[in-house]
């Protein structure tokens, strides 16, 4: 599913941080090292087909890297 992130992610809070990230080694050797953090936030998307949505994100992001791979989690109202 490609989406599309219209404005700015809110509320954003800290899911994980150093050891807790599970995939810290994968996200290290696709983007580099980096003191990876996972992350989630509410944000308004659009979707391939036009559709915009309210949705709760989770990605993963470090300093100097910025935020990668996003997910929508679920939708919100």
């Amino acid at each position: 599913m490609t989406f599309k992130v219209l404005g700015e992610i809110e509320n954003i809070e800290t899911i994980a941080a150093g050891a807790g990230v599970r995939e810290r080694a994968r996200l290290a050797k696709v983007y580099g090292r980096g003191r990876w953090r996972k992350r989630k936030g509410l944000a308004t998307v659009q979707f391939g087909n036009g559709a915009v949505r309210r949705v709760e994100l989770h990605w993963y992001e470090a300093h100097g890297i910025g935020r990668r791979d996003f997910k929508i989690k679920a939708y919100a109202e």
